[in-house]
């Protein structure tokens, strides 16, 4: 709809539009030597910079434009020129002649200002949000590296990032996703170093979901995957600029989701969810071991309850004879079966993790140490639970906490459930069966055109060992693993 000729038109229709808004600042002004002209200005309280708006804007308009410049008389027809020549000393303003591009930039946080026998808006620029400030980052801390985070406001993200990548190459395209959200979107990506057909499919599928209410990143990402079934996370999700500026580099997209702290990184393969940032800021032979590390842990996070099950229920003679005694002594006062034991303890484990990051810190870690060690004693005194059973639950517990990617954690806390149930009816026979049923799924999938499990499935030894299993010195890895076909 087009602005109106008549500036109480556009009052009216902008009251009948905010009405019931108490939060809603709309003020009409009075320009020019005899009053004869009028201004309207709008914007919603506390979404703006107040010192912007009260300096800047509204000084100007009441007192400095009242008098129009020398020879110069504010009329209705000249109004909006003298506002834009100089009445308003900010450089960031626009004209806008559609009431709805109008009504969404004040929703946005910016000011409109109406005139009198003008079908044209101003449009000035003066967001100033509630926010806060840059914090460490709470998912993927490091030891040694920077100590910064993503915050909630997407231009406080995109300075994050150009304050790591110093070029004119590095482009930011702006976006918005929802009818009644209209979440500002910035994909950040660098000219010459991204495929123009990685930037083109993004694109596309961004604007395939542009009329669905976006409130979080958590949205984008669910939105754009390719395989919506898989348990696997097929977007990267980090709060690290550091981690968004080395992916920016490697020729990926960043995708900016504003009002959520967590940047999507676009395309992704498995390889890439096993490192973290400290790996490139120590030296490369302790990383690689961390590494080494890591693909254990990650293998066993899904694998050792099942594996636990298949061989004491199946293949007792795969346990060397002491140890098989120790295992059924502690069993033999626990009257519930292997299975049902192993999968109750995961269950108690699952709800203390989930009951740990929804309670206050403080309590949080209490009953971690509560939970973990004085109900885990209890219940094996109690003879409910074995002391092997514990262990292994423990274990692999600990295995998902060495990944420092939550998104692949909780894949393999599903898988965890699929490996038992195959393993518990199969033997070591399900439990290689699950094993190759997930190694071919993984082998299926793909991010963007991307391979999943690129670049494993590559011919070139470095190739496949440079940044993947181990972390070759900085001036050994000539390129990146996004970069091959």
């Amino acid at each position: 709809m087009e602005i109106f000729n008549n500036i109480n038109k556009n009052i009216e229709y902008l009251e009948n539009l905010f009405e019931d808004c108490g939060d809603v600042v709309k003020r009409k002004i009075p320009i020019g030597h005899n009053k004869e002209s009028s201004i309207y200005v709008i914007y919603i309280d506390d979404m703006v910079n107040r010192e912007t708006i009260e300096n800047t804007v509204l000084e100007n308009l009441m007192i400095n434009i009242r008098i129009a410049p020398p020879n110069r008389d504010i009329t209705n027809e000249n109004a909006m020129e003298i506002l834009t020549d100089g009445g308003i000393t900010t450089a960031d303003l626009k004209e806008c002649d559609n009431m709805e591009d109008a009504v969404d930039e004040v929703l946005v946080g910016n000011t409109a200002v109406f005139f009198d026998n003008s079908n044209k808006a101003i449009i000035i620029s003066s967001k100033g949000f509630p926010k806060r400030s840059v914090d460490k980052p709470d998912t993927e801390a490091v030891v040694q590296g920077p100590q910064e985070a993503f915050t909630e406001s997407v231009r406080t993200n995109t300075v994050l990032v150009r304050r790591r990548v110093k070029t004119p190459l590095l482009k930011c395209k702006s976006l918005k996703l929802g009818k009644k959200t209209k979440t500002d979107i910035a994909l950040m990506y660098i000219e010459g170093t991204v495929k123009n057909s990685l930037l083109n499919s993004i694109t596309k599928k961004l604007n395939k979901i542009k009329n669905l209410d976006v409130l979080d990143s958590g949205y984008v990402e669910q939105m754009i995957e390719e395989n919506k079934y898989s348990p696997f996370p097929q977007v990267q999700m980090t709060e690290r600029p550091d981690k968004t500026a080395s992916a920016l580099l490697e020729g990926r997209v960043a995708v900016i989701v504003d009002t959520s702290p967590f940047i999507l990184l676009l395309p992704t393969i498995l390889a890439s969810f096993y490192q973290s940032s400290e790996d490139y800021y120590e030296r490369w032979e302790i990383m690689s071991f961390i590494r080494i590390i890591r693909y254990i842990c990650g293998f066993f996070a899904f694998s050792l309850p099942a594996l636990y099950i298949a061989i004491t229920l199946f293949h007792p003679s795969m346990i060397p004879t002491d140890l098989a005694l120790k295992i059924s002594g502690s069993r033999a006062p626990v009257p519930i079966n292997t299975v049902f034991e192993v999968v109750l303890l995961e269950l108690i484990f699952e709800a203390l993790r989930e009951a740990g990051i929804r309670l206050p810190q403080a309590i949080g870690s209490t009953l971690g140490i509560v939970g973990g060690i004085i109900i885990g004693q209890a219940a094996v005194e109690a003879g409910l639970i074995s002391p092997m059973v514990v262990i292994i639950v423990s274990l692999t517990g600990i295995c998902s906490f060495a990944i420092p990617n939550i998104s692949l954690v909780s894949a393999f806390r599903i898988l965890k459930y699929f490996m038992i149930l195959l393993s518990s009816i199969f033997g070591m026979l399900g439990f290689a069966v699950g094993v190759f049923m997930v190694l071919t799924h993984l082998c299926s999938l793909k991010s963007f055109g991307k391979a999943y499990v690129s670049p494993f499935n590559s011919q070139s030894f470095k190739s496949v060992f440079q940044d993947t299993v181990f972390r070759f010195p900085l001036d050994k890895m000539k390129e990146s693993s996004y970069k091959e076909e």
